[in-house]
């Protein structure tokens, strides 16, 4: 059954990424139309997710920022799909980084990197990524239930020499690397939901009281890496730009969960720029206090 699906789906997913950036986004406005309108994908959530968070605006505020969000979502799948067959040239005119000679100068502590993402913007085509550096590019990601869909994430992600490894790998594989001497950039999602148990973090985020990730910090202690935040920005439609802010060189000089803290104040203050950018049908908020 799950090879049927691949076999069903993966051919539309093709004829997608070949159309002309100018078709990808009219099929874009169509499927906004809808996700929005005809089926209300997730509707509820982005409701209640945006009125807990701006508990201040209005509902034509609410309705203004959810009709962005769906707009840019429909944009991001299919830009997901166009990355299949994208050309490096194309994708670096695309997501361009704002200050490159951070990614040197980082490299130049002869100290591996983490560099921590919201779920803001584009983070897909932040694959780019490795043709600015010199370290060895990771990408950390869960692991898909369809191992036919999951090849393909792979091998789509890694189009540009950045390697995927599964959230259960991560640790021996980046030990291994280290063992022989090997520099690596390692690109985690950390804005999510964890699973609550006794001595889960919480802290602040969007005013409210929440359970966090802290993986990326704790590795990052742990192995006395350097932690960066990738601040994407969309300029306009199709268009990206990312920034690398250092939040700390050397990361064992800080408290426990302050790196995780620096990281959701920066998610947190692109969020109150421009809204519609977020991931708003996650379910991020559904542990709240």
């Amino acid at each position: 059954m799950q090879f049927l699906v691949y076999i069903l789906v993966y051919p539309l997913l093709w004829l997608i990424s070949i159309l002309p950036f100018r078709l990808l986004y009219v099929f874009s406005d169509c499927i906004y139309v809808l996700i929005y309108y005809v089926f209300g994908y997730r509707k509820l959530v982005v409701n209640d997710n945006l009125r807990l968070v701006f508990p201040d605006k209005t509902e034509d505020d609410i309705k203004r920022i959810r009709k962005k969000f769906y707009h840019h979502l429909c944009d991001m799948f299919l830009e997901m799909a166009k990355t299949m067959s994208i050309s490096e040239n194309e994708l670096k005119k695309r997501f361009k980084i704002k200050n490159p000679e951070e990614f040197k100068r980082l490299e130049s502590l002869n100290k591996s990197i983490i560099l921590i993402f919201g779920h803001y913007a584009s983070w897909e085509w932040s694959i780019v990524i490795q043709n600015y550096i010199n370290f060895k590019g990771l990408a950390v990601y869960k692991k898909l239930a369809n191992p036919y869909f999951d090849k393909l994430v792979r091998t789509i992600r890694s189009k540009f020499n950045t390697a995927l490894i599964s959230t259960k790998e991560t640790i021996g594989y980046i030990n291994d690397l280290e063992k022989n001497n090997i520099k690596s950039i390692t690109g985690f999602i950390s804005d999510q939901s964890p699973k609550v148990t006794n001595d889960v973090y919480w802290h602040e985020f969007m005013g409210i009281n929440v359970p966090c990730f802290t993986g990326a910090e704790r590795l990052a202690k742990k192995l006395d890496f350097t932690t960066a935040y990738l601040k994407v920005t969309k300029v306009k439609r199709g268009y990206y730009e990312a920034e690398i802010i250092t939040l700390a060189e050397n990361s064992l000089e800080y408290k426990d969960y302050q790196l995780t803290d620096m990281f959701l104040h920066e998610v947190e203050k692109q969020i109150r720029e421009a809204p519609e950018y977020y991931f708003w049908t996650h379910k991020r908020w559904k542990h709240a206090k």
